[in-house]
């Protein structure tokens, strides 16, 4: 059973998707998630970049592209000619929210920024998503994910303390980024409901990247100095992270002295550690952790995981086991939870691709995939032509031209 679309939350709400690569792309998929219209502009010809990034799927698409596109249609559009510009601010004018990631002043050049297009809709939410500060002196830099993952101090932070700075296993900051911009917009969406009145919203890569490192950032503020690298470990709760069985890896997460002392009695079987005084807390345990850790490693290498798991769930500690990304998406879990669907393809041997779910739920039930990732320009007569009023002939000779 599927969420009827009218009762989806922003059911009505349509978005107009300029963006392109992940940041902007990812908030203009939460909003089509929740129930918007989403209508992505790309180039004709080569579309959006990630189209040409990774593992290909069918003719015009990729897993990267489909990560980050699902519930929206495509629309083939030539920014850089007057007819395309014309039709995108058509186009903008029956649109609650436009979203962009343009090069600094790019917009504004395809008569596309806000202030032009707020003109004629007044009630405009226009998110503008940058590298940096739109009001400061790099306002003009691009923005990359694996630059500003450098310069924010994330990748000073991830890894081990002995090896180099590492970055995150996925674009963070992007993705980051695209929710801190989805949020923003529908707080803007909120208002305006009150309002009448729309909002420029800007957003910048540096400025999320910065803010996701969260507790290890104050630490850093409060220390005078970068706080250590445990790669996998806690920085101040022991034991807790990736540990070694005799087959494999798992989580343990020891979080209270209780805990504590029922994992060394119950699990590994080593009463003398929950008796030591040097262990007694958390706060020991931590200061003495290189004492500590050798033991813990030792013994938990000598079972198997399938035990130590049962051990630790009987024991009533947090843990999992640490599986592989493949096995994660097939697993009984995410299959339970309708994480993962399969969606109709023409162009691929089986004829379906898998496509990840929304995460919401709401009223008990997870929003649905409502459309497949597009293909590239699938959308492009019904928006323009039943949605625009675009005759049949002047799409031909738009085609003709390479606009459309």
């Amino acid at each position: 059973m599927h969420t009827d679309n009218r009762s989806l939350p922003l059911a009505g709400v349509r978005v107009l998707d300029l963006s392109r690569i992940l940041a902007g792309p990812w908030s203009a998929m939460v909003l089509g998630d929740l129930g918007a219209e989403v209508i992505k502009v790309e180039h004709p010809q080569r579309g959006d970049d990630t189209r040409d990034w990774g593992l290909r799927i069918g003719r015009t698409e990729t897993a990267y592209f489909n990560s980050v596109n699902r519930n929206k249609r495509s629309i083939t559009l030539d920014l850089q000619t007057p007819e395309g510009q014309r039709i995108a601010r058509d186009l903008a004018k029956t649109c609650d929210v436009v979203i962009q990631n343009f090069k600094f002043g790019g917009a504004e050049k395809l008569g596309l920024g806000y202030e032009q297009l707020s003109v004629e809709n007044p009630g405009l939410i226009y998110c503008s998503i940058s590298g940096y500060d739109r009001t400061g002196p790099e306002a003009a830099r691009p923005g990359y994910d694996l630059v500003v993952q450098g310069e924010a101090g994330l990748m000073a932070l991830n890894g081990e303390a002995d090896q180099p700075p590492l970055k995150f296993g996925v674009a963070a900051v992007d993705l980051f980024t695209g929710m801190y911009s989805a949020q923003a917009m529908l707080a803007a969406l909120f208002e305006r409901e009150r309002s009448g009145r729309g909002r420029h919203i800007e957003m910048a890569l540096f400025d999320c990247g910065l803010m996701i490192t969260a507790y290890y950032g104050l630490e850093a503020l409060v220390m005078g100095e970068d706080p250590p690298r445990y790669g996998n470990a806690h920085p101040s709760i022991v034991p807790y992270g990736v540990f070694d069985a005799a087959d494999g890896p798992l989580v343990i997460t020891v979080g209270n002295n209780s805990q504590f002392e029922r994992f060394c009695r119950e699990v590994i079987e080593r009463p003398d550690l929950a008796d030591d005084a040097r262990f007694r807390t958390n706060i020991l345990r931590s200061q003495n952790r290189e004492m500590l850790l050798p033991e813990l490693t030792r013994e938990l290498a000598r079972q198997p995981r399938a035990l130590l798991l049962e051990r630790l769930v009987g024991a009533g500690i947090p843990c999992g086991e640490v599986a592989g990304l493949r096995d994660a998406l097939l697993s009984k879990r995410a299959k339970d939870a309708g994480l993962v669907t399969e969606q109709a393809h023409p162009h691929t041997a089986s004829g379906t691709t898998p496509v990840l779910a929304p995460p919401w739920r709401f009223d008990g039930e997870r929003l649905p995939v409502r459309r497949p990732p597009p293909q590239l320009g699938e959308g492009t007569h019904d928006v323009l032509h039943v949605g625009l009023g675009i005759s049949e002939r002047e799409l031909a000779e738009l085609k003709e031209k390479g606009v459309i």
